[in-house]
């Protein structure tokens, strides 16, 4: 896998700082240990584990091959990759952050954790956007927790990703508008 160092940053579209992870350094030895042939980066890798992990709103042009073995949970848990996705060291690509929305609207990351980790993580404030965004959809547990555990997270300059991004439009009789909008599970 290549660095992603040729890709822009998030923590620089978002102007938060950035810290250095050990969760990182444990996951990109992961990935040496797991590799998806096709992935030409730390965060195609990511995506091949959420997607196995049946969060699939987002897919690469290459599907992995059947060689490749994901980690299993036991290994990295669904709130790693999830902090990891969100992390702001990582490549700025929205729809990776997706991944994580889907598997915390699926209600697949134990919440509790999830917030000690992205603490430790510092990535908090990602997770606190996201939540925002998702309270504009509908009400979710998970979601509510979220945003009341980092209320008080440094608030990113630029938008992290729309609220549309995180759902799906419900049509009415076929109509062409949406009639409401569910979080994509």
């Amino acid at each position: 896998m290549k660095p992603t160092a040729q890709q822009p940053i998030l923590g620089v579209r978002l102007g938060l700082s950035m810290h250095v992870s050990p969760l990182r350094f444990r996951l990109i030895a992961l990935a040496r240990r797991f590799p998806s042939a096709d992935a030409e980066c730390f965060e195609d890798w990511l995506l091949d584990v959420a997607n196995s992990r049946g969060a699939r709103i987002v897919v690469r042009d290459h599907v992995p091959g059947v060689s490749f073995v994901p980690p299993p949970v036991e290994t990295i848990s669904n709130e790693e990759v999830v902090v990891a996705i969100c992390q702001l060291q990582g490549a700025d690509r929205p729809q990776l952050l997706r991944l994580a929305a889907q598997l915390i609207s699926r209600d697949a990351v134990n919440v509790s954790a999830l917030i000690r980790l992205a603490v430790r993580e510092r990535a908090g404030s990602v997770l606190g956007a996201m939540a925002r965004e998702a309270l504009h959809v509908t009400e979710h547990p998970a979601w509510h927790a979220l945003a009341d555990a980092f209320v008080t997270a440094p608030r990113p300059r630029d938008v992290v990703i729309h609220w549309t991004r995180l759902a799906q439009p419900i049509m009415a009789d076929g109509r062409c508008n949406a009639a409401s909008w569910r979080l994509v599970a």
